[in-house]
């Protein structure tokens, strides 16, 4: 597990070794391209690897300042090409990889799939983000190693809290999702399970939307 965060670290890693999980964690800046790809080389072999790091921030096109559109794209974009380039040079290097298999899995969003008003940065990023996943596909399915993403509607967390932050605009996005409520947790978590099970083992270059119908509309 990796985040630059080391105190929300400690906190996670003590509640799933409270359950009874062998957890160990690691505090980076995924941004750090040196670190990570160090980080990742000292894990030795690795079988699925979720690109999960990623960060929004909504205004109009025309209000978009240089440091947000880099600041954005190397979070969103850059890094996951990094991690994921690196966790697969190591995923290739256990020689039974073809037969054993291994997962990516990228977080991406819905808006990974459609547009939407003061978000022009962030729809840019997860459609690269959907980009990435179906060329890393093809590219490596003879490999063994699949590469899914995952594609979320709104999800109820402290950083969706921060940009829906009146009952108005809650009341208005949950409008906007069909089944009437934003995702948890679980249902991302969910998601991610099964890509990165057998029960997905001819699964590769898809993304599994989890986005309460927003994008069957």
């Amino acid at each position: 597990m990796l985040s630059r965060n080391g105190a929300q670290l400690e906190a996670t890693v003590a509640a799933l070794r409270a359950e009874g999980a062998d957890v160990h964690a690691h505090a980076c800046n995924v941004t750090d391209t040196t670190a990570v790809r160090r980080l990742v080389e000292e894990l030795g072999t690795l079988d699925i690897v979720v690109n999960n790091a990623g960060t929004n921030i909504p205004e109009p096109f025309l209000d978009v300042t240089d440091e947000h559109l880099d600041s954005m794209c190397e979070l969103n974009v850059r890094a996951c090409f990094v991690v994921s380039q690196a966790a697969v040079r190591s995923m290739l290097a256990d020689p039974q990889r073809a037969l054993k298999g291994g997962a990516v899995i990228n977080v991406s969003s819905q808006m990974g799939h459609v547009g939407s008003p003061n978000r022009t940065v962030y729809c840019m990023n997860k459609h690269a983000i959907e980009g990435l996943t179906k060329a890393m596909a093809v590219e490596l399915a003879a490999t063994g190693v699949r590469v899914n993403s995952i594609g979320p509607t709104f999800v109820d967390t402290p950083l969706i809290r921060r940009i829906v932050d009146t009952p108005e605009k809650h009341d208005f996005l949950v409008s906007k999702i069909p089944m009437g409520r934003m995702a948890t947790i679980d249902d991302i978590a969910a998601a991610a399970l099964y890509l990165a099970s057998p029960a997905a083992a001819m699964i590769t270059g898809h993304c599994l939307l989890v986005d309460g119908g927003w994008t069957a509309q």
